[in-house]
């Protein structure tokens, strides 16, 4: 007789169904390489909603729906043979290849890999982390010390500032360039951990994050604490910033907003960089194709554009992260939410900045 599988909860969603629901699942067996992990919080980000809404993402090949959740920390509860140990924290990357290995993982550059030669879990063709627990590849989890475990659902966020700062200061590196100024585009949970990156980390002299949200507000709030200045882009577009602050030498884009990609040149200092994260949707717009080509020719500067990031990223993610203050990263995270009640982590509500989903006290 066949051994009944073990179930376990997990939150799932119907592409475009716009409710995430509480479901159970069959608990899942490690294969060779993978360890069993105990998932204990998940974070809640812009993706998540956006694979909510079916604007984004896939459920995987034979399913109909999609398990959510790639931000997330656990703690290994099976080994099985790999060199992990029992009780380890972790904190699992997101991309997996497709059908076996391809070259961009043998390189170890699974974040460089075009479409259709990864799959990412949680937001396209694999389970993502939000269930009581995941299997991976042991290559795939990178440990995390327990005293940062609580905070480890930021470590994927971080992780993709510190592939983006990276790919712009490579971009730069052909001549002598100093980042002295930066603005964010963007006061989401994400463009605020990139300000505090900017700030407490990169010891950035002038910082600017800019949004549209009216005082009071508690990411405005944020932004003045860490030492940056707040720009209302009502007030100030992202074009007349240089004009009524000045030109930054860094700008990073975190909207989506298709206009900025373009804007960005111009609230660029001569010899500056920005780099593109958000993923907009299709949008016909008029620019003035000359002026923009020849801003960047005759200033030199350069648009890189991002996505993901590999375990190097997390890596330095997770350095990132025991060096931001505890005052920043308490005010950050506005909610941890059990399973049952689970919905509240995706309220986009005001005052809610970044969430979570506890499956197992830390």
């Amino acid at each position: 007789m066949g051994c009944v599988p073990v179930s376990m909860k997990a939150i799932a969603v119907e592409p475009g169904a716009g409710t995430p629901t509480v479901i159970d699942i069959p608990r899942p067996e490690p294969g060779p390489g993978e360890a069993l992990v105990r998932t204990l919080r998940v974070g809640v980000d812009g993706t998540d909603h956006e694979v909510i809404a079916g604007h984004h993402g896939d459920v995987p090949v034979g399913s109909d729906r999609l398990v959510l959740g790639h931000e997330a920390v656990g703690v290994v509860e099976d080994p099985n043979g790999t060199d992990l140990e029992d009780g380890q924290y972790v904190v699992p990357t997101v991309r997996r290849p497709p059908n076996g290995t391809n070259a961009y993982f043998d390189r170890g550059e699974p974040d460089m890999a075009p479409d259709g030669e990864y799959v990412e879990r949680g937001i396209v063709g694999a389970h993502g982390f939000m269930a009581e627990y995941i299997t991976s590849p042991a290559e795939s989890l990178v440990p995390i010390p327990e005293e940062l475990a609580p905070l480890g659902f930021l470590v994927e966020p971080i992780s993709i500032t510190e592939k983006a700062i990276e790919h712009a200061v490579a971009s730069r590196s052909a001549f002598e360039w100093e980042l002295e100024s930066a603005l964010v585009l963007g006061n989401g949970s994400l463009g605020l951990l990139t300000l505090a990156m900017l700030e407490t980390v990169f010891d950035v002299e002038r910082t600017y994050c800019l949004g549209r949200r009216d005082r009071p507000d508690p990411t405005i709030d944020l932004i003045e604490e860490l030492g940056a200045t707040y720009v209302d882009s009502r007030e100030t577009p992202v074009p007349e910033i240089p004009d009524t602050y000045e030109p930054v030498d860094f700008v990073y884009e975190a909207t989506g907003y298709a206009k900025h990609a373009v804007e960005t040149v111009d609230a660029l200092a001569p010899n500056g960089v920005g780099v593109l994260l958000g993923v907009p949707e299709p949008w016909t717009f008029e620019v003035d194709g000359g002026r923009l080509h020849r801003e960047l020719v005759l200033h030199n500067k350069a648009l890189v554009g991002t996505v993901n990031s590999h375990r190097g990223h997390f890596e330095s993610a997770i350095d990132t992260l025991s060096q931001l203050p505890a005052w920043f990263t308490d005010a950050l995270v506005t909610g941890v939410y059990g399973l049952e009640d689970a919905e509240a982590a995706f309220d986009t509500a005001d005052g809610v900045i970044k969430t979570a989903v506890e499956f197992d006290g830390i």
